[in-house]
This record gives C-alpha cells, sequence and structure tokens, in this order.
C-alpha cells in the first residue's frame, strides 16, 4: 500500500465529508447565522440621511447605506460560498489525513490498516476540532468587536497549534513505551499527560469574552450548530477513510496471496 493510494482515497473521502458538512450547515447552522444578522441589524443605529440639491433647487435625501452593497450576497454567502468552503476544507483534511494515515500504519501497535487510520483521525478530531472548540468556541455574527479579530484569530491557531503538537508527541510517546510498560499504561499515560497539558494551557490562554447582551438562546443554538458540522466531517472522514483503507488492505493481501501461491507451485 503506496502514500499514493491513502491519498487518493483521503481526497476522494474528504469530498464525501465536505458534502455532509455542507448539509448539516446549510440545514442547522445557516438558520442561526440568520438569526444573529438580524439581532446585528436590529441593534445597529440607522444611517442619519444627507440633504442634498439637484441643480433645480429642488431638495432630495440620500443614505451612504444605499451605497454600500454586501460584496457577497446572503444567499450566495449560505449556497455557494458555504459549500465551497466545506468542500475545500473537507478534501484539505482528507489528504492530510490519508498521509498521516499511511505513516502510522505498522506504528500503532497492533492495530491494523484501518483501526490505525481510525484512530488518527479520531486524534486529529479530538486535538485540532474538538479541544480548541472548547476553549475558543464559534461566534456567530454580532459577537466579538472586529478591532480584536486578530488578536482573537491568532490565539485561537497557537492554541490549534500547541493541541495538535502535544497529541503528536503523545502518540510518539505512547507508541515508544507500549511494549516496555504494556498497551493500557502507555496509552493511559499518553492521554493523561495530553489532557493535563492542554488544561494548563486552557488557563494560560487569556479568556475572550465579548458577548455583551446576545442571547444566550441563540448562542447556544449556533455553537450547537457549529460543533454538529464538525462532527459529521470528522466523522464521514473517520468512517470512510477506514472503509477505503480497509478495502485497500484486504486488496493488497489478496495481491500477495496470490504471488505466494504462484511462488509455491
Amino acid at each position: 500500500m503506496r502514500p499514493r493510494d491513502f491519498l487518493v482515497r483521503g481526497l476522494l473521502v474528504g469530498l464525501l465529508a465536505g458534502i455532509a458538512a455542507f448539509l448539516v450547515a446549510h440545514q442547522v447552522g445557516e438558520p442561526q447565522v440568520d438569526a444573529a444578522i438580524a439581532l446585528e441589524e436590529s441593534a445597529a443605529p440607522a444611517p442619519a440621511p444627507e440633504t442634498h440639491t439637484h441643480e433645480d433647487g429642488a431638495a432630495y435625501s440620500h443614505s451612504h447605506a444605499d451605497d454600500e452593497g454586501a460584496v457577497v450576497s446572503r444567499a450566495t454567502q449560505r449556497t455557494w460560498g458555504l459549500g465551497t468552503g466545506t468542500l475545500a476544507v473537507g478534501v484539505a483534511l482528507g489528504g492530510i489525513m490519508a498521509l498521516v494515515s499511511a505513516a502510522a500504519v505498522g506504528r500503532l501497535g497492533r492495530l491494523g490498516a484501518a483501526q490505525s487510520t481510525a484512530l488518527v483521525v479520531g486524534i486529529g478530531f479530538v486535538a485540532y476540532a474538538l479541544v480548541p472548540f472548547l476553549k475558543y468556541p464559534a461566534t456567530p455574527p454580532a459577537v466579538g468587536s472586529g478591532e480584536t479579530i486578530g488578536s482573537r484569530t491568532g490565539l485561537y491557531f497557537g492554541f490549534v497549534l500547541l493541541s495538535v503538537v502535544a497529541a503528536v508527541v503523545a502518540v510518539l510517546l505512547a507508541s515508544r513505551f507500549w511494549q516496555r510498560i504494556g498497551a493500557l499504561p502507555a496509552v493511559g499515560g499518553a492521554v493523561v499527560g495530553y489532557v493535563v497539558v492542554m488544561a494548563v494551557a486552557a488557563g494560560v490562554f487569556p479568556v475572550v469574552d465579548e458577548l455583551g447582551a446576545f442571547p444566550a438562546s441563540t448562542l447556544w443554538s449556533f455553537r450547537l450548530a457549529s460543533l454538529l458540522t464538525l462532527a459529521a466531517l470528522w466523522g464521514v472522514l473517520a468512517l470512510g477513510l477506514a472503509w477505503a483503507v480497509q478495502r485497500l488492505a484486504a486488496s493488497a493481501q489478496a495481491v500477495e496471496d496470490r504471488r505466494a501461491l504462484a511462488a509455491s507451485l
């Protein structure tokens, strides 16, 4: 089984995962986005109209809002824009997870190809998506100041990077010591070490609290929809890639069996 075989299957499964994420985000998440936008627009003060005079002396009112159209319409954002984003993320994650899985096969104890692939994707979900979400959850429109978006983005990706590095180190340590101290103590120690590191990091990283008077029910619904979208994306990745790798392993084993049989004749 070559890395190229993993990559091709990872890209295809990632495409399916992106479609699943789009469907969940469109049906569950977009109504919450619309609700947040409605709250933002209702709270924003209306721009004061300016009075101008035609050359014939007749006065008319004009608001700057008449000139400011959205760069991308809301209809495009929730359809083509959302679909393009989820498909791109799904394909990219599928390719990355496939290559990591190819490198991990045979290096994670007695786990088979499909089992190690599912484990890799599961670790990726926890380290890249779930744990950073718990520290810095998704926020809808009307939440957060535009002046702090750069710092908030930096904090989030810094936390993501730390989580991924900690997870990789934990896996490497577990795979190194499982033969010396046993699989259960090695895996348990790695999990505890990762949890401790990220718990300390969660306490050290600054808290971002810019909710203001945003309704708690709408915020909860938006974050739940975001988490469901992540679960759909990573769930399809885990199941689809494990199934594809299992079929690939079975095909490779069949080829080896035929070669062994031919050599024995």
